[in-house]
């Protein structure tokens, strides 16, 4: 088992933790679900190299049953059929338009938002493309279990006005795709979903 494998099995094993003290009735499995918590964080650590109060600190006391949090992103064409991608501020590489699902907004709101935030620029969301489980693709490893929504847009106005939270914004086209922020999409998956949309197939893709 390498250290990627090993990681998706020690989310397993917290996430059973945490449901395990949202629900135990009585002072013995409390304390039993306890210690597998602590566990989990001791070796989640070692796999990391990340200190153990960085651990705490980014897996924070369940308050709720653990569910998987989703990403949304939208792919748009330029008329010219280039893909528009957005340079992140984060690590200066280049992504899709989109981020984190908000709470009281529903995923298309999400992503019109996103575009809006991010590029200046209005759209039409049209189809969802993909559902991604980034454990199924060769993400770089993280601490959260992630879902990826991939909407297509149709953009309904030209004019950039870049957010404050992105570098840049620009169009590439798909065989001259510049060095993606891998841990938020890959160019397999761009190439998938691009050729979704050129060959007019709006099915879902589903991992």
């Amino acid at each position: 088992m390498n250290n990627i494998e090993l990681l998706e099995e020690l989310k397993k094993l917290k996430a059973i933790a945490d449901v395990g003290l949202l629900y135990a009735k009585n002072d013995y499995d409390k304390e039993r679900y306890q210690e597998l918590q602590e566990m989990s964080h001791r070796l989640l650590s070692g796999v990391s190299g990340h200190d153990m109060e960085i651990i705490k600190s980014i897996f924070p006391a369940a308050a709720d049953y653990p569910t998987a949090k989703v990403d949304i992103r939208g792919l748009a064409l330029s008329p010219e059929n280039e893909i528009l991608l957005v340079r992140e501020s984060l690590d200066g590489k280049w992504s899709l338009p989109g981020g984190w699902a908000d709470v009281g907004c529903s995923p298309k709101e999400t992503i019109i938002k996103e575009f809006r935030e991010e590029t200046g620029l209005s759209v039409a969301v049209k189809a969802l493309l993909a559902v991604f489980d980034k454990r199924f693709h060769a993400h770089p490893p993280q601490p959260f279990y992630v879902y990826k929504m991939v909407f297509y847009c149709e953009l309904t106005s030209f004019e950039f006005a870049k957010g404050f939270d992105v570098l840049d914004v620009q169009y590439f086209a798909i065989d001259r795709l510049p060095e993606l922020s891998e841990d938020r999409i890959l160019k397999s998956q761009i190439e998938l979903l691009y050729q979704k949309v050129r060959s007019s197939d709006f099915g879902a893709y589903v991992d």
